[in-house]
């Protein structure tokens, strides 16, 4: 069980909270188990959309693998906005020092920097909020413009819609791409990605199209990217002849079946890469029998 803790915070945008939790939610539903809980230091919880939302007052239990987020709130300013009490700051330091994950949407970064989680590392925030995080927390390092930002266990995003994106982040790391995309398709959005990696992961940039044969054949090739796909598997779970899917695929996406595949395992490798893996190790995890079409690949995109 991974537990989901969402912090609520008077005039919350409820977006930053429903958008993460849908995610959470939405993978649960797929069998990953997850737990979502809501706390507040109030019963009751005014969101800055008037909608009243109910929460405990009480925190949970949490473990290393559990996450804590904090959804953001309306907020011209960050000083004098976002009431946060002491306990609920001692009990985000606490997590991330037990070896839990903080997260936070839009102003949420300021509770982070409230509880010294910010102190030396890479953040970001809303566009309208980020110079001023900057003034008030000058040990931290705010990244302008981005979705979201990744250091270490402390996850940061821009605003509103890019919690999405970080939740989304998190199932892939926790999952694999191929479950984070699925959520995103259910979810009928886009995920995306931060940092060094394309922000829109090659699973979603190839199904803006609306060939259901292709998509099947996209579903195989997402949960079986570093397996031996024969293209006549593919086209018995997409229902139409070699020939027409691809010529369907081509016309979809711009590319055949075997060249997407290409595509998944690339960006699968450069963030094993990014995460310290070697480029041998990686090209073998990706279903590669060794680097040497890795490299030819990944110099062909650069």
């Amino acid at each position: 069980m991974s537990r989901v803790v969402f912090l609520l915070v008077p005039g919350l945008h409820l977006l930053d909270l429903a958008g993460p939790a849908q995610v959470f939610s939405t993978a649960a539903g797929f069998g990953h188990d997850y737990e979502l809980v809501y706390v507040a230091e109030r019963e009751e919880v005014l969101s800055a959309q008037g909608l009243p939302l109910r929460a405990r007052v009480d925190w949970p239990e949490t473990a290393a693998g559990d996450l804590v987020m904090v959804p953001g709130w309306r907020s011209p300013t960050l000083r004098g906005y976002g009431p946060i009490g002491a306990a609920a700051l001692r009990r985000l330091a606490a997590h991330h020092a037990a070896g839990g994950v903080v997260a936070s949407v839009c102003a949420g970064a300021d509770a982070l920097g409230r509880a010294g989680l910010l102190d030396g590392r890479r953040c970001t925030t809303h566009h309208d909020l980020q110079e001023e995080l900057a003034v008030r927390y000058p040990k931290a390092r705010v990244v302008r413009d981005v979705l979201y930002v990744v250091d270490g266990r402390v996850v940061t995003s821009a605003g509103i819609a890019s919690g999405i994106d970080l939740a989304l982040h998190l199932v892939a790391v926790r999952h694999g791409p191929s479950v984070a995309a699925r959520v995103a398709r259910a979810m009928v959005v886009y995920a995306r990605r931060n940092g060094d990696e394309r922000q829109a992961s090659a699973m979603l940039r190839y199904r803006a199209h609306v060939s259901e044969a292709v998509h099947r054949a996209q579903d195989l090739i997402d949960s079986a990217f570093a397996e031996r796909l024969p293209l006549a598997d593919l086209a018995a779970a997409a229902g139409v002849s070699e020939r027409t899917l691809t010529r369907l695929f081509r016309a979809a996406t711009g590319l055949t079946p075997l060249r997407y595949q290409q595509v998944l395992r690339v960006e699968r490798a450069e963030h094993l890469i990014g995460q310290g893996a070697t480029v041998e190790s990686a090209a073998r995890a990706v279903g590669f029998s060794d680097a040497r079409m890795l490299r030819r690949l990944r110099s062909r995109a650069a």
